[in-house]
Formats: structure tokens, sequence, C-alpha cells
């Protein structure tokens, strides 16, 4: 044996004594095991299909709610932009208006937002059961999985509505001071995405799933969704400005792939660690 092997095998028994070693080491393997990145991939394409369709509903429909406050309604939008770090303010929100029409055309923005969001509600459906286990066998048929998708689109778009909208209210709330606003926006943001991805988690994973097995990944997806929300200004940033001086408008394209890729690869993450903490998948080998 010699001293690389030596050195390996070392580092590897050290990280299975160790818990706070060995467990991110195990969800770091499950995570390759399930080959993850795939799966998270095929899950951002999908929401990119879906992402024009659907912000051009929720500027539709906060045109006709809150035509009667301007003021809130800006407020509204640009929280909802701002779940796009970077992108969203300055390209998605100049470039995605209302429609003015709101009989047909609105039925048309919305038929069309259901069918490619049905893709992101199919794609996260497969990528949870994978990460669980759940063979194809035990996984929902036709026509529930149909029923399930359509509630994770509901859950998703009336989620993201009311998270914009109460983190809009807020941060814009003229009795508190601007730390305190911009404390009380996050904390309301972060309540309700917990509640957000749980039904969403627990409308993708089959039955045999308990809810309370779903909850600690609900949690600690909506805190890394908000964590890369704060961070998310430099990292998009950076990859867009990098990306369009090489590729022009293009780049933005690929830095909007870029922060959904991440945003989904964090959350499988999440139900990764959630997954090995329950069911004791660690300590693992190198």
């Amino acid at each position: 044996m010699n001293i690389a092997e030596r050195s390996i095998r070392a580092v590897d028994r050290a990280q299975q004594r160790h818990p706070w070693l060995g467990y991110p080491v195990a969800v770091a393997k499950k995570f390759g095991d399930d080959q993850a990145g795939n799966l998270a991939a095929l899950v951002a394409y999908f929401a990119f299909a879906s992402l024009f369709p659907m912000l051009l509903v929720l500027v539709t429909v906060l045109d006709i709610v809150l035509r009667g406050d301007p003021a809130l309604q800006a407020k509204v939008s640009d929280s909802a932009f701002a779940q796009f770090p970077v992108i969203g303010p300055q390209y998605l929100q100049g470039h995605i208006h209302s429609l003015h029409a709101t009989g047909p055309a609105l039925a048309i923005g919305l038929v069309l937002t259901f069918l490619a969001s049905r893709g992101v509600a199919n794609a996260m459906q497969n990528a949870l059961n994978t990460v669980w286990g759940v063979p194809l066998e035990r996984r929902p048929g036709f026509p529930w999985n149909l029923l399930r998708s359509i509630g994770q689109v509901l859950v998703i778009g009336l989620g993201l509505i009311i998270t914009s909208t109460l983190s809009g209210i807020a941060s814009g709330a003229s009795l508190l001071p601007g730390w305190v606003s911009t404390a009380a926006a996050v904390v309301v943001s972060y309540g309700l995405n917990i509640g957000v991805f749980w039904a969403a988690f627990r409308l993708g994973t089959a039955r045999e799933i308990t809810g309370r097995e779903l909850f600690p990944s609900s949690m600690l997806a909506a805190a890394t969704w908000q964590v890369l929300l704060l961070l998310g200004g430099y990292i998009v940033g950076h990859q867009v400005a990098h990306s369009q001086s090489l590729y022009g408008v293009f780049g933005i394209v690929l830095g909007l792939l870029a922060w959904l890729y991440l945003q989904a690869q964090f959350t499988l993450y999440a139900i990764e660690a959630s997954v090995v903490r329950r069911r004791g998948l660690w300590p693992r080998s190198l």
C-alpha cells in the first residue's frame, strides 16, 4: 500500500468517526448515487420553459386586482421579480408587461402556464420519488399523477403570489425602520416558503412517505432558498456579467438557466439530507 492509499484510508476512517464530516459526505454520495444532478437539470429546463408565461399571468393578475393601488402593485411586482436576483429586476421586469385584455388573453396565458408548469411538476415528482427510493410500481399513476401535478402548479403559483405580496407589504411598511422591515420581509417569506415547499413535496411524493418525513426537508429547502436569494445578487451578477460579455443577449439566458439549476440542485440536496438523516444512511465509506 502506497502513501496515497494510506492517506485516503486515514481520511476515510476519520470522516466515519466524526458525524460533522460523515454526514455531509453521505449526503454528497447519495446525491451522486441518485444522479440528482441530472434530475435538477431536468427541473431547471422545465422551470425555464414555464417561467415567462407564469410571470405574464402574475403581472396581469396584479394589474387587475391592485389596479386601484399602483404603489402596492409596484411593491408586489418588485418582490416577485426579486426571486431572480439581478436578472429579474434588470432584465425580466422591463420586458414582461400585463395583458391588456382580461378575458381570452388571460385565459390563453393561464392555459400556456398550466401546460408548461406541468413539465416542472412531473420532473419534480420524478426527482422526489427517486431521491426517496420509491419504486416505479408504487408511484402514483394516471390520473392521480395528473391531479398531483395540477396541485403542485397551483401551490407553487399561488405561493409565489402570496409570498411576493406579503413580502412587498412587509418591506414597504412605513411604520418600521428600514432594517426591521427588511428582516420582517425575510421572516415572512421564510415561514411561507416552508409551507409552500412542504405542500409541493407532499403532492409530489408517493403516499408511503409521510408528511412528517417531508417536513425537515421543507424547512431546509426554504432556508437554502432564502440564503440563495440573499447571495443571489453576487452569484447571478457575476454569471450574467461573464456570460453576457461572451454571448451578448444569450448570456442573460445562460445566467437565468444557471440560477434555476442552482435552485433545483440545492433543493434536491435539502431532500437528500433529510433522507440520509431519516433512514440513517451514514457514515459511508469514501
